[in-house]
């Protein structure tokens, strides 16, 4: 085997498997993918049915199973974050929401640096489009022939019907896409999912590419450190258990696609980082990048829950006699229950009058549990998942020590900006008036969370500081852009280090406002271009939505007559 490639990428994930089919397009280069993790195995269903996400989200197999430090706004608590090991990386083991985000997400970062006015919207959706194949079918802004297959909830579910209905008896927009024109107001959400099958960037991208002989692609692989000469990415040293520790070259370019923990974690293990702090790790500083590790976002949720009066939730799916029989009509025919990832209705909402865009996103559930799938309750219910989706806190990363096996010190500084807690509090309040409609007067019963008693500001905030979860949208350690504490450029490379790049989540310079998978894909399909020197897609012209009284009102309108604010 060689030990010399014109790219080596390391990580198989959301981003990588992407550059690894894109740049292998190119028959005169060679590339090498390598990945820590195993095999998406064809026979393992928790991989492959869609509602099973919740058992590779919780074991070890195909998760880093990173936690991060206590966190003294919320009672000390230490949050999972659960990152896919295992060829697909996250797209594999996550809830397969297809989110793109708002519009003005991208254009914030076009208009805050300069350096990055070729991420704006019109010149990324583009390159959304380019990346999917949607089951509706193309339009202006999706795609109908890429790599990644994105289907529609189909909704059957009366409470998935009564959670729009009541939104807009609350005053707010139906929206028919939340990937399209408008993102505003409730609806039916897209998922990852074809013919009821999870549909990865290892089933999208990597699979067609792996029979091209100019494409390598290894498991079971830890890559160690960079190898720099002076100022050049030359290669990785990695740990294989076969092989043992190997260096291998790359002719043109070293990319990192390890993910929002991982790219960080390898370039300060290479000693590419704060000086300091890598010292005091015990690594030898080579290029002195204060920003990396540092910009550190996530998003945070809640799980608002009511009771349902009515058996039609999937409470009834819990008990073992109906886990197989949903398991057999997914095994032999792929439908039924295990062929969802059951978000099929959400939305996105403005917290108050002043916010342009959305900034509380939901996904509804048919059924009172966690997103892990831990603690059911012991009823039939249903929740809508709420949280803030561009916080004003922020994290960082560092090392433990120098030992490339140990998790990094993953310290987000949850809820340390004094709006997130106004923003979680018009959460829970603006969730309890959806659930307050008439569309939902049939269903409704008690309130399960916060519950009856959770209602002044201390008490909301108490509770959320108990019972908040993260999104598991870890992002920006590697932040992109020119200023001081960017770690990459505009074209995703490593600022002063030739031959090396970042292209995963961590580069985002702000957290978008929705699930991160749909926008990681982006990136890297972008980034392919860049690296491969093509000219880019030509922009979009296609408009967007924006409430033309964002600035005054919170809702598009007033509530419908006979609709009604929740008791406080």
């Amino acid at each position: 085997m060689s030990k010399s490639h014109d790219y080596i990428i390391v990580g198989a994930g959301s981003a990588g498997c992407v550059l690894a089919n894109r740049l292998s397009e190119d028959p005169d280069v060679s590339v090498l993918l390598l990945e820590a993790g195993p095999k998406d195995h064809w026979w393992d269903w928790r991989l492959h049915m869609p509602s099973a996400l919740s058992y590779p989200m919780q074991g070890k197999t195909y998760n880093w199973d990173y936690w991060t430090e206590p966190q003294p706004t919320l009672a000390g608590r230490r949050m999972h974050w659960p990152r896919g090991k295992v060829l697909g990386g996250s797209s594999t083991i996550n809830g397969m929401a297809y989110v793109r985000g708002h519009a003005l997400d991208y254009e914030r970062w076009a208009q805050e640096d300069p350096a990055l006015a070729h991420w704006s919207y019109p010149n990324v959706l583009p390159y959304f489009r380019k990346a999917e194949a949607r089951g509706k079918g193309p339009d202006a802004y999706h795609g109908g022939e890429g790599p990644l297959r994105v289907s529609t909830g189909i909704a059957q579910n009366p409470l998935y019907r009564a959670w729009v209905e009541a939104g807009v008896q609350a005053g707010y927009d139906r929206t028919e896409d939340q990937n399209g024109y408008q993102q505003e107001g409730v609806g039916t959400m897209d998922m990852t999912v074809h013919e009821g099958r999870r549909w990865s960037t290892a089933m999208g991208y990597l699979r067609p590419a792996m029979s091209r002989p100019n494409l390598t692609v290894r498991t079971g692989v830890s890559t160690l450190e960079i190898i720099l000469e002076g100022d050049r990415a030359r290669g990785v040293v990695v740990a294989d258990a076969a092989d043992g520790l190997e260096r291998l070259y790359a002719e043109r370019e070293v990319i990192l696609s390890a993910g929002a923990i991982g790219s960080p974690h390898l370039l300060m293990l290479s000693g590419i980082g704060n000086a300091d702090e890598l010292k005091a790790a015990g690594v030898t500083p080579r290029h002195d990048l204060p920003g990396v590790g540092e910009n550190l976002q996530d998003h945070l949720e809640i799980y608002v829950q009511q009771e349902s009066r009515e058996p039609i939730t999937l409470y009834s799916a819990l008990n073992p006699v109906a886990k197989v029989k949903i398991g057999l009509e997914w095994y032999l025919r792929k439908t039924g229950l295990g062929a969802t990832n059951h978000f099929e209705t959400g939305g996105f909402i403005r917290s108050r009058p002043g916010v342009r865009h959305p900034d509380l996103q939901y996904h509804f559930l048919p059924m009172a549990v966690r997103y892990d799938g831990r603690n059911p309750s012991d009823r039939h219910g249903y929740q809508a998942h709420v949280g803030p989706m561009r916080s004003k806190s922020r994290g960082k990363m560092r090392l433990a020590n120098a030992d490339p096996a140990a998790h990094p010190i993953i310290d987000p500084r949850y809820m340390s900006h004094p709006e997130d807690w106004e923003e979680m509090r018009a959460a829970v309040r603006l969730t309890r008036e959806i659930f307050a409609q008439p569309a939902f007067d049939r269903f409704r019963g008690a309130e399960l969370a916060p519950g009856p008693d959770v209602r002044t500001d201390a008490e909301i905030d108490a509770w959320v500081a108990q019972n908040c979860e993260s999104a598991y949208h870890p992002s920006g350690a590697c932040k992109m852009g020119s200023d001081p504490m960017a770690v990459v450029d505009g074209d995703c490379r490593v600022h002063g280090i030739r031959g090396l790049r970042v292209v995963d989540s961590a580069i985002m310079p702000s957290i978008v406002s929705g699930n991160l998978n749909a926008p990681t894909v982006m990136l890297a399909e972008k980034a392919a271009d860049i690296i491969r020197g093509r000219e880019p897609l030509a922009p979009s012209n296609a408009p967007w939505h924006e409430d033309p009284h964002w600035d005054t009102r919170q809702r598009p309108r007033a509530p419908e007559v006979g609709a009604r604010e929740a008791a406080e």
